[in-house]
């Protein structure tokens, strides 16, 4: 079942939140994602096209395991080429077809799933006085599903581009998308990346 478009408000007072889109998560990266080149174009033009409204966020690997809190130590453990001790600090970056447009694109930097586990955001966002969050990135299933059920929680409206999210699993990707539509009607729309630019004006 697809929500019907008809029903979709117009979006304003929005940011673009666009999650991970990093050299780690890219073809060739440690936790490479393969989806990522065939969405970029998609997310590069949304991006474009809001530059001073596109906040990017990255996920930040700790020094070492030890620095952070509970399971994360176990984590980054499994994951130690991925610490900041062992891989090359060019690895977080974004990925060079959306650095170029920071500034006035925004950076917040995340240690954790969340974009919203950076505090910074939700005050940048009251201070932009958004009142929607526009959604793209990676990983559909994992930091993209953690940032937008923030985003609820929090009392933002979320619009998530189908079309501009990336997952290294087809059965999850599938999976959320099938949560957004069913388990979170009136609280987050789905649009492609052709249609935001319809429903959201500026």
């Amino acid at each position: 079942m697809r929500h019907d478009r008809s029903e979709i408000a117009e979006i304003r007072d929005a940011v673009h939140l666009c999650i991970d889109m990093q050299k780690i998560f890219a073809p060739g990266g440690l936790w490479a994602t393969p989806w990522m080149e065939r969405v970029l174009p998609a997310i590069a033009g949304i991006a474009s096209r809001y530059r001073a409204r596109t906040v990017f966020s990255r996920f930040i690997t700790p020094e070492n395991p030890e620095d952070r809190p509970g399971h994360w130590q176990h984590y980054f453990r499994r994951w130690r080429e991925a610490t900041r001790a062992r891989m090359p600090p060019s690895g977080l970056d974004l990925v060079p077809a959306l650095a170029r447009l920071v500034p006035p694109a925004h950076v917040i930097d995340k240690p954790a799933y969340s974009a919203f586990s950076n505090p910074r955001l939700a005050g940048l966002l009251v201070e932009k006085r958004v009142g929607t969050v526009v959604v793209t990135g990676a990983e559909t299933d994992v930091c993209v599903l953690s940032s937008v059920l923030s985003a609820v929680d929090l009392g933002f409206r979320v619009v998530i581009v189908e079309d501009a999210l990336c997952s290294s699993s087809d059965v999850g990707h599938d999976a959320l998308m099938t949560m957004y539509r069913n388990r979170f009607h009136g609280q987050v729309d789905l649009v492609t990346a052709e249609e935001l630019a319809r429903f959201w004006r500026e």
